[in-house]
């Protein structure tokens, strides 16, 4: 009980933005694990583009590790579907 209520009270637990901010970011894996079941041609070569380049540039410094989790969850799977994109491309 006592490190549950140390995560709650942290600096980075479930009463701050610094949980609820990657929690929620954390739907862009999600939309991007659905959007994996979806034709190609239907992928935005662009967006995927600009996706993978926004999550290597936030990478730099994360507040915290779920922030770097989500991040690196995010970055794999828009390379995965930028990849899917580019395959189709050809």
């Amino acid at each position: 009980m006592a490190s549950f209520l140390a995560f709650l009270n942290s600096p980075v637990g479930p009463k701050t933005t610094h949980f609820w901010g990657p929690v929620a970011n954390c739907g862009f894996v999600v939309a991007g694990l659905v959007d994996m079941q979806k034709h190609p041609e239907m992928i935005s070569g662009n967006m995927s583009a600009a996706m993978c380049v926004f999550w290597i540039i936030h990478e730099v410094q994360p507040r915290n590790y779920l922030l770097l989790a989500c991040h690196a969850s995010n970055e794999t799977v828009q390379m995965y579907q930028f990849s899917r994109w580019l395959k189709h491309q050809r």
